[in-house]
This record gives C-alpha cells, sequence and structure tokens, in this order.
C-alpha cells in the first residue's frame, strides 16, 4: 500500500580542508578528528545496523569535497587514529578514577565503549570510512551528493568560469571516491541565484537543495508549496526545505537538542579536572582544551558550574521520545497536506551533518530510532531519497527559484558585509587570472602542468565560503584571515613563475605536499 507522504532526510557533511602536516598537532585540524568521533563514525554504526537489522531507510547525505578528501588523506587517517587511541586510554583511566563516584561511573564507562566501537569500525575500513558511506550508496539506502569543490559560495563570484570550475572539480573528484558521477548537489550555503542551475545541468546533475523563501518567491509561485520539488527552466529539479521540522530539531531553545536530560557541550573535562591529570590528553603547547570526555547535563538556564551530572539512560528515554515525537507530527503533517494537494506531500528535513552527534550528542540514537519506529510503528509516511522522488513522480511543476540562502536573513549578507567584503576584489582578480592561465596553456604537460594545477588548487582553496564565515562569526577570525591570504599569497606567486617561465620546484612541491587537495585535478576545468 502507498504511503500518504514522504520524508526526504538530507544530512550535509562539510568541512573545511585544514591539513598543516608540518606541526604534530593543530587546533583547526581538531575539527576533524571531533567530527569523525562524534558524527561520522557514529552515523555509520546506525546506517550499517538499520542494514543488519533489516530497518528500511533512505537518507540523502553530502559529503563535500573537502571533507572527502581530508577523510581518504593518510597523514590525517593516522593521526586521528593516534587522538582516537589517546581517547580510549583516558577513558580507561577515568574508568579507574570513577569506579567509587556512582553519578560518573557509567558515563565513562559509556565513552570507553564509543570509543572502542569507532576503533572496531575504523579498522574494518583500514582508515577510509569514505568506503563505508560508498558500500551503503551502493546497497541504495544512502544517496551521497557533492557539493561545491570547497564549498565556494558561487553567486559571489563574478566569473561564470569560475563558479563552473567549482561544480566541475567537485563532480570530477566525487567520481574518483565514490566510483560513479554524482546525481545531486549541495549548493554551499544553499545560495542560489537564478542562472546557478544552468552550470549544474551542465555537468549531468538531477537535482539540488534550496531553502524554504527559494521556491515560495519562485516564478510562477509553486503550486505545492515546498511539498513538493519543481523543474528549473533547464529540467534540473530543486527540493526545498521544510522550516518546521528545520525548527524543530535545529532549534536549542525550542528544538530537541535543548532538552535538559541530554549532553552539555560546553562542560569538559579538560578544563574540569587536574591539570596534570589531563595534560597527556592536550596539544604540545600545554593549553587546556576540550578532551571530547563530558559529564554533565543541560540542565537548564545555569552556569556550566551548576550543570548537574549526565544520565546516559534518561538521555536514551528521551531521543526516544523526541523521535516519536517527531515522527508523530510528521505524520499529522503529510495527513493534513494530502487533504489540500492532489499528489503525496513530501516533506524535506534539512540539517548539517556534524549536528548529530558532535553538537546534539544523542542526534544519532535520534536517528536511530526514528528510522526504527518509521518502520515498525506506521505506514503513512515513508522515507524517499530525491531521486527516488522524482522516478515515481516524473511530471512536477517549472518554476524559476529566488536568489536566496540559508544564512540569517535568508540571502547573502552573512558571507559579504564589513567583516570580509575586502576578500572579493582579491578572489575575483586570481579567478580572472587562473582562467587567463588556462586559455594561455591549454595543453600543458610536465612542471608546467602541475604549477597550473596547484594554481587551481591555491585558487579553490581561497574561494571557500568557510573563511568568509568565520570572519563574520567573529570565532577563529585570524586563521579564517590567514587561510585567506596565504592561499591568495601562494595562487599570485605561481601566476607569476608561470608567466615568467621561472616555476621554482622546490617552492611548488612543497605547495604540492601541503595543500593537496584533489589529486586529480585539471587546471582545465577553467578553460
Amino acid at each position: 500500500m502507498d504511503p500518504t507522504g514522504y520524508w526526504c532526510l538530507q544530512l550535509h557533511a562539510h568541512l573545511p580542508y585544514v591539513r598543516h602536516p608540518k606541526y604534530p598537532d593543530f587546533l583547526e585540524e581538531d575539527w576533524l578528528y571531533e567530527a569523525i568521533s562524534e558524527t561520522y563514525l557514529p552515523l555509520l554504526l546506525v546506517f550499517e545496523k538499520f542494514v543488519e537489522d533489516g530497518v528500511d531507510f533512505k537518507i540523502t547525505m553530502t559529503i563535500s569535497p573537502s571533507l572527502a578528501n581530508m577523510l581518504a588523506d593518510p597523514l590525517l587517517q593516522s593521526r586521528y587514529y593516534k587522538k582516537l587511541n589517546k581517547h580510549i586510554e583516558f577513558a580507561q583511566k577515568e574508568i579507574y578514577r570513577t569506579k567509587n563516584v556512582p553519578e560518573f561511573e557509567p558515563i565513562a564507562q559509556m565513552y570507553y565503549k564509543r570509543f572502542q566501537e569507532c576503533k572496531k569500525l575504523w579498522k574494518k575500513y583500514n582508515g577510509n570510512i569514505l568506503t563505508g558511506f560508498k558500500n551503503l550508496q551502493d546497497v541504495g539506502k544512502l544517496e551521497i551528493i557533492t557539493c561545491c569543490a570547497t564549498h565556494g559560495f558561487l553567486p559571489l563570484m563574478n566569473n561564470e568560469k569560475a563558479q563552473r570550475a567549482q561544480i566541475k572539480v567537485a563532480c570530477d573528484d566525487y567520481k574518483r571516491h565514490f566510483g560513479v558521477s554524482p546525481r545531486g548537489i549541495w549548493i554551499a550555503e544553499c545560495a542560489y541565484y537564478p542562472g546557478i542551475d544552468k552550470i549544474l545541468k551542465g555537468e549531468n546533475l538531477k537535482f539540488f537543495f534550496v531553502e524554504a523563501h527559494s521556491l515560495l518567491y519562485g516564478i510562477p509561485r509553486p503550486k505545492y508549496g515546498v511539498f513538493a520539488p519543481i523543474y528549473c527552466p533547464n529540467g534540473i529539479a530543486a527540493f526545498a526545505r521544510d522550516m518546521e521540522t528545520a525548527h524543530q530539531v535545529w532549534s536549542a531553545e525550542t528544538g530537541y537538542p535543548g532538552d535538559p536530560n541530554y549532553r552539555e557541550f560546553y562542560r569538559d573535562l579538560g578544563y574540569d579536572l587536574e591539570y596534570e591529570y589531563v595534560k597527556p590528553y592536550l596539544h604540545s603547547d600545554g593549553i587546556r582544551r576540550n578532551v571530547g570526555v563530558k559529564y554533565h547535563r543541560i540542565t537548564g538556564k545555569v552556569p556550566l558550574g551548576y550543570k548537574q551530572p549526565y544520565v546516559p539512560q534518561c538521555a536514551q528515554n528521551k531521543a526516544a521520545e523526541h523521535a516519536g515525537n517527531f515522527l508523530f507530527n510528521r505524520t499529522t503533517q503529510v495527513e493534513y497536506l494530502s487533504e489540500a494537494l492532489s499528489k503525496p506531500p513530501l516533506v524535506v528535513s534539512m540539517y548539517d551533518a556534524e549536528l548529530f552527534g558532535h553538537w546534539w550528542f544523542e542526534g544519532p540514537d535520534f536517528i536511530n530510532y526514528l528510522f526504527r519506529k518509521m518502520h515498525y510503528d506506521q505506514n503513512i509516511i515513508k522515507p524517499i531519497t530525491p531521486i527516488e522522488y522524482l522516478n515515481k513522480f516524473p511530471v512536477n511543476q517549472i518554476v524559476e527559484p529566488a536568489a536566496s540562502s540559508w544564512g540569517n536573513k535568508g540571502y547573502y549578507e552573512v558571507w559579504l558585509n564589513q567583516s570580509n567584503d575586502y576578500i572579493y576584489r582579491h578572489l575575483h582578480k586570481a579567478a580572472e587570472r587562473m582562467i587567463e592561465l588556462a586559455n594561455k596553456f591549454p595543453n600543458a604537460d610536465g612542471v608546467l602542468e602541475r604549477a597550473l594545477n596547484q594554481s587551481a588548487r591555491e585558487l579553490l582553496l581561497a574561494q571557500s565560503s568557510d573563511w568568509a564565515f568565520i570572519m563574520t562569526t567573529d570565532t577563529m577570525v585570524e586563521y579564517a584571515e590567514k587561510r585567506t591570504k596565504d592561499h591568495l599569497v601562494n595562487f599570485t606567486n605561481l601566476y607569476s613563475q608561470i608567466n615568467d617561465n621561472s616555476i621554482d620546484e622546490p617552492y611548488l612541491s612543497c605547495l604540492e605536499t601541503k595543500n593537496n587537495i584533489f589529486q586529480g585535478i585539471n587546471y582545465k576545468a577553467y578553460l
């Protein structure tokens, strides 16, 4: 029997490309290691258990090119494995330290078990967990989509060839990791303006995602609102976010993650315990940092020092309760919508993947309970991927979506404001120069080809929307500014050397070693 409606879960997994081989440990590299332990491995464990237990699930998941390249990098893999073993060692010490502390001992045991599960799964794939996600795609449970090559903000690029290169490099790199061409894409920050769809179509992509108002303000107004995809005039499909499910999960104030029973993110044993005890698990500079083990729950709006001990079973019960509530709301939603629409409604829920596990510790458990309840407890709503929906319902309205993003206020000002506007004149000039080089040397080989390929890497890395975002949020601003400037300087040096026929090969080799993203890159993407 056909369901009353459908639900599409889209998880956007992305981190900026951070790799510093010169340093034994680097603060910003921890972004990746934390996400592996807290989000990517826990999600992979949940997904594989679904397959093992015969639970029907369909999830769409971005694995951005920059993230895929970090996950596949042997240096970062080896560094993560050392971190993981340190976590296990620390958890073992904590079991001993808390053995007579009843409120903390179960938490220490929980962490030890989780880290051991992570290690087992990590070893299963010899450190390359992309293989695990690829396997899930190969059996039809996970739809892995791509993103702009370095999460570049397309509407703020003033050259179509630069925009196209972000997409072409991403699609080519996707084939290298997953063996097939991507069918869908997450345009960075959901940042759309009319014309981008033509570039996506040019790379044979079938669908992309937009913010709700991109469809609602489209021309003509969509007949089904955000509860069915539309086709852009060139035939590529756009799926829009349902805001009800966004607020229900995203909001720390009114959404599930703010529940008092869930783990408190901001209180960590790296600050709670005696310095000498935690020092072996800090960076070589010895500065106190989070060590990823947290023993307290949100409790309520109280200072960190007043947070109460975390109770794992209570948090699990709450995650199951919230999963049930979410499913009830979705079934009620599609039943109501089905009465007004002439086709089964589609609810699209879009989230950063890192919310599940990293920011919301119980997020992977929520997903686990939700799909199991959806599988066993009802037949009103069914999970589906965009491609499956388009195959099932190939006739859809033609609409031109409006300019939009999913940033604050819905447009572009997060990435273009007085804190970061100065970078764009330099990014525009570098893009013009890259196109100039590609046209000047259309058939390069040898050292010249290497220099042109590295020039493309440096430009793409400078274009990452993450740096402008960080400048706006006023966190790690110095690092974001340095990364933007360093890549632009690297590009400019290479540009001059190429034009002067004086390529400094040791300098080039150094850049190739340090900024080695996109191993198969071809500078001709800029032709």
